[in-house]
This record gives C-alpha cells, structure tokens and sequence, in this order.
C-alpha cells in the first residue's frame, strides 16, 4: 500500500513540474515591475535596451563591464578620457568609493550616474541635495499618468510614457561648479553635472528614464542620446558599472545576495525548487521505512563437543573410573569405524580386520594389535592406568596413520 501510495504522489509531483515548466499556460502573465537596471534584464525596468543603445552609439568602442566596487576598478585602469556609466535603483557607496571617484573625474574622464537614491556621501561632494521619492510611496499614493521628463539639448522636446510621474529632484545647486541639463515635468531640475579637475560628474535622480519600458516608448530613445550628447564624442574607454545595481544596502558596498531570493525570483526554478523540497520530503517519509534496521553481529557457534568431552574425560580422570572412560573410548572409536568405513563393529573377526586395514590403509598388525587391546579391556573388570594410556595411545596411532 505504501509503495502505490509512493507512486501515485511522484506522479502527481512530476506532472506539476511539467505544467510549471510550460510555456503554454493560458493564464495572463505580469511582468515584473522590479526596478534593476541590469544590461541582462529584458523586464520594463532593466537596462538591456539602454545597454544595446550605447553599444551602438559607441560601436568602435567595445563597452566593457565591471562587476567590482568603483574603488578596485579605478586601481586597475589610468584613463584620463574615459566614460563610465552606472544605472542603479539606489546607489550605496563608501568613503573609499567616493574618493575614488573624484579622482577619476579629476584625471579628465566623465561619469554618468542615474540612481533614484544618490548616496549622501557623493552628493556632499558636489555641494547639492536630493529630494527623493520612495517608489514604495509611488505604488501606495500615487498615481499613473503621462510623466515626461526633457533636456536642455532640447528644451522644447518632451519624452514621455505612461506610469508614475518622475518627482525626483536636486536642490541646493550651487552654480559655480554645477549645471543643470534636465527637468522633470514640473521643471525641478533632476540632471545635473558637477565639473572637478579635468573631468565631469554627471548625476540623474531618475533611472527610469532610462528603463526598457522607457526607451522603447516612441522616440525616447532620443532621450538617451541627448543625455550623452554633454560627454565625450570620442572617450578613450566606455564601462558599464555591473555592480551597485546590486546592492541593497552601504555595507561596505558588500552585496546582499540570497540565492535563494534569486530563485524565488523565477517562477519555473520556485516551483522546481519546491518539488525537489515535496519529493524530499516523501523520500524521508516513505523511503525511511523500508530501510533495514541495523542487525547486531552475532558470535559464530562454538564447537562444544571437544570441550564438552574434555570436561566428562577429567571427571572420570578425577574418579579415577578407568573402566568407564575406556568404555567410552571405545564406543567413540566403534561409532567412527561405522560412519566412515561402513563396518559391523558387533562382530570383530578375521574379515573385519582385512576390510578395515584396507580401507584405512593402517597396517593389519596395528589393526589386529589395537582390536586385541578393546577385546581384552572390555573383558576386565579393573583398568588400570597403564591399559588405559595404552588404549588411547593406539587409538591415536590409528588416526594418524589413516588415509
């Protein structure tokens, strides 16, 4: 019962899978609407298609990916007209980063960074502030509409598309080594570049301007194009920052990853994952039974036989019953004569010796010698020690010389 139970429920497990696994559920699938900004992310708010622009606006330059923290990338490169782009839900940096970016500008390179939440650390550097809205608040007190955002290379131009509007922005400017090149819908200024040394620092408080959703949205792609267009027409190296998109937290840019929050992420590995979990479970429940139990050794059985005749031969030994003992000895001897050579041992006579010296192979006078020696002892009524180690000396000289 058990085992039909077994498979029945296996059959039931596998079958879920292949329906999790099919691409041809009717159900109506919602796309994510998670904000990350990665080069592989195809979702609305991934940076693949930003990604593919640039390689095409850059297309003798190979776009190069760093999955690093700022700070080791900068030890490993000595550009002084290259550009760098970061796209990030959020951006958490350290010190060390900070740092490490002000030299990177001020040795003559650009950097391009859009992130919804600018780290305090790299804002102070620049002197300005950020007014930030949580997206959170976005889905719990917002609503959708037509949102547009535009630049400076065409003021009278508005890029536009219809979800939460861009209400992210900087404030505190100062104007002596900064300037605005984009505002939002309200006019509230959320790209501005920061001039230090030999290079620039570009900051855009609203990633989503340059999400899939986005650029595929009519000609929005533009959008990107006149963001870039403040930069280098020709940079020595273009990066693409495959690293902060990642984090959630300062931490000492440390990345808080879960595996397995990545894989509740995608619904085919959740519920592979998941099935893995039920078949474990019934292969503890079901399989944990049939596994036989551990079974102590045990001690191989003694042969008790010599030690059983050891121990009547020293009781008759300490009796001094010589008599008995030599009876005992010969019906030990008889009983083997009977089982091995197929001999009558009631009747002892002349062909009884020729047989058993022939098929022993022992010579006929011991055979005659030692049959004498049972004859005359049966026939006392007092053994004495001497007749007794005699019988027994003989005994033993027929076993030896035996076949």
């Amino acid at each position: 019962m058990n085992t039909r139970v077994t498979y029945i429920l296996s059959l039931l497990a596998i079958i879920v899978l292949l329906a999790a696994c099919s691409g041809s559920s009717p159900k109506r699938v919602i796309p994510s609407l998670l904000e990350t900004y990665s080069k592989n992310d195809k979702k609305p708010f991934g940076g693949n298609i930003a990604y593919r622009q640039i390689e095409a606006m850059y297309d003798a330059i190979m776009v190069q990916d760093k999955k690093q923290g700022f700070k080791d990338t900068w030890e490993n490169i000595s550009d002084t007209g290259a550009l760098y782009i970061c796209l990030a839900p959020k951006l958490f940096l350290t010190e060390e980063e900070v740092s490490a970016m002000m030299e990177y500008v001020e040795a003559g390179n650009s950097l391009f960074i859009s992130a919804a939440l600018i780290d305090q650390l790299l804002l102070d550097e620049t002197g300005c502030d950020e007014a930030y809205n949580a997206a959170e608040l976005d889905h719990l007190m917002g609503e959708m509409a037509n949102a547009s955002v535009n630049s400076v290379v065409q003021p009278e131009t508005k890029y536009g598309y219809y979800y939460y509007p861009f209400q992210n922005y900087f404030t505190g400017i100062d104007s002596t080594n900064t300037r605005v090149l984009g505002y939002n819908a309200d006019k509230k200024p959320n790209l501005i570049v920061y001039f230090k040394g030999k290079g620039k620092l570009y900051l855009q408080c609203d990633p989503r301007a340059y999400s899939n959703y986005f650029l595929l949205k009519d000609n929005n792609f533009q959008h990107l194009k006149n963001t870039l267009a403040f930069t280098e027409n020709k940079p020595q190296h273009v990066y693409w920052d495959d690293h902060y998109y990642k984090l959630h937290s300062r931490n000492n840019s440390k990345r808080n990853f879960s595996s397995l929050t990545e894989i509740m992420k995608n619904p085919p590995l959740k519920a592979a994952f998941l099935l893995s979990l039920l078949l474990l479970a019934l292969y503890i429940l079901f399989g944990g039974k049939r596994i036989q139990r551990i079974i102590a050794q045990l001690k191989p059985n003694e042969n008790t036989t010599v030690t059983f005749t050891e121990t009547i031969g020293r009781l008759y030994l300490q009796k001094k019953d010589n008599k008995n003992i030599a009876e005992k000895m010969i019906t030990y001897f008889n009983e083997y004569i009977r089982n091995t050579y197929f001999l009558n041992t009631n009747h002892v006579h002349d062909d009884f010796l020729v047989q058993l010296n022939r098929k022993s192979g022992v010579d006929k006078d011991k055979v005659e010698t030692l049959y004498r020696t049972i004859v005359a002892t049966q026939g006392s009524d007092v053994v004495n020690d001497y007749q007794l180690l005699s019988l027994n000396e003989q005994i033993q000289n027929f076993y030896k010389n035996k076949n």
